[in-house]
């Protein structure tokens, strides 16, 4: 198998073939360093990638398999890291030059499963500026006048250019869904609490959760399966029985599943071939999917949503405001200012409301697998000063509810447009499953 085939390998396949021995890792890490040299300078993905330290770290799973070592689901793949997570032998530098140079003590609980599931941390990749609004270097891989989307940019890119086969990236508002649409991946968000954050930047305790990127489902149920426990420097993770999210996903539902469309007060803010595409996928899908309105009660998300991320944001990033406000972009300035503004009785009572708006949302997965909505205003936007429009995803970050993207339709300008899946509370598995369905009818 050539280069540019191996760098194409799925995680799945390339897990198998290493431990048939078909493929060694060195050889799946050279050829995604190939990729790397071929594509990057371009797009831009990687904050820090030392290619000969990864290359070397490839070896050493070679060499462990040679002696008989257990091999771990992941053993040898590429792992690509956003850059506001802790790897112990990588720098950290969260996107902003006041995290310059800023070398971690420890791997973050996450990146320690990956490296005991086998996998070889490839490299960082490139976050917006703490996480937020102000984009970092990378550019479309598709076209690299139009944003990446954010905050995961680095991450949604790289496994879109094929410079590695998975990668990890966290969601406040919308940093998973979109960079998955506008570049053209399978993005997946699980559960809140799921996936442990110890280690991870804190921007919002209430809203931060990880998420997985990659090129095919089977990808992205493999990779979440090692990173979803309890660990005890994350009190929002619970012990919990392994989610068998590979062998759902592989399943075939008992019943063709039911789907509710539902547009959302962003409904207005869709582009007119977004309402197109979706009104025709809504047809395709006949009597399996009918169009449900929200509950009332979850019109003021968007606001609450708002307020929570920002007052948190402004107690978690009160250091860099207090020494370093000069150097943050206008954009997170603005929203420090206006968290640092928030009586603490509204914050509280925002954050009162993601039971209550949970709550009310059971009604509709009650009658339905999943709620079908698009992940993003449209196609990726032209220009690299902004990362897009995050409002189509706001809501289910607020409910902590698991949510995935789909890059099932192309735009008139042959960018992609994503599909949003969301299913309720700790059903992941189910989810998976319907998104695999529902891929399956369109093809």
């Amino acid at each position: 198998m050539n280069e540019t085939a191996l760098s194409q390998l799925p995680a799945v396949a390339a897990a198998l073939a290493i431990h048939d021995g078909a493929i060694s890792a060195e050889q799946l890490m050279r050829a995604c360093l190939a990729r790397v040299d071929e594509v990057d300078g371009q797009v831009q993905a990687w904050a820090y990638l030392d290619a000969k330290y990864a290359l070397e770290r490839a070896c050493a799973r070679d060499e462990a398999r040679k002696r008989g070592e257990a091999v771990g689901p992941l053993h040898g793949i590429p792992v690509g890291i956003k850059d506001i997570i802790d790897t112990a032998d990588m720098p950290t530098e969260d996107g902003t030059v006041l995290h310059a140079g800023r070398l971690p003590v420890s791997d973050a609980a996450l990146v320690r499963a990956l490296r005991a599931a086998g996998a070889v941390i490839m490299g960082k990749t490139v976050t917006t500026e703490l996480a937020t609004h102000a984009p970092g270097k990378t550019r479309n891989p598709h076209n690299p006048e139009h944003t990446p989307g954010g905050s995961s940019s680095g991450s949604a890119a790289a496994v879109a250019a094929g410079m590695v086969p998975v990668a990890i990236g966290s969601q406040t508002n919308g940093s998973v869904m979109r960079p998955a649409a506008y570049c053209g991946v399978y993005g997946f968000k699980p559960t809140f609490g799921l996936i442990p954050r110890s280690g991870v930047l804190k921007q919002s305790r209430a809203l931060d959760q990880i998420g997985v990127f990659a090129r095919t489902l089977e990808d992205i149920a493999l990779i979440s399966e090692q990173i979803i426990f309890a660990d005890e420097g994350d009190s929002d993770t619970r012990p919990r029985a392994r989610l068998p999210l590979l062998a759902t996903l592989r399943e075939v539902p008992p019943l063709p599943p039911s789907i509710a469309f539902v547009k959302t007060p962003m409904w207005e803010r869709t582009e007119p071939e977004t309402r197109d595409a979706f009104a025709e996928l809504v047809a395709h899908l006949g009597d399996r999917v009918s169009e449900v309105e929200l509950p009332e009660s979850a019109a003021r998300a968007w606001e609450w949503q708002r307020t929570v991320m920002e007052a948190e944001m402004a107690a978690n990033y009160d250091v860099e405001w207090e020494r370093g406000r000069e150097q943050l972009s206008a954009s997170l300035q603005g929203q420090l200012q206006r968290g640092r503004a928030i009586p603490a009785l509204e914050y509280q009572k925002a954050l009162a409301r993601i039971p209550l708006v949970n709550e009310a949302l059971t009604e509709i997965f009650s009658n339905y697998d999943a709620i079908l909505t698009p992940s993003a205003p449209g196609t990726a936007p032209r220009g690299l000063d902004s990362t897009g429009d995050p409002a189509f995803c706001t809501l289910w970050t607020f409910c902590g509810m698991p949510a995935l993207n789909l890059p099932l339709m192309t735009g008139s300008n042959g960018l992609p447009l994503g599909v949003q899946l969301v299913g309720p509370r700790m059903g992941d598995a189910r989810l998976l499953r319907t998104a695999r369905w529902l891929a399956g009818t369109l093809t």
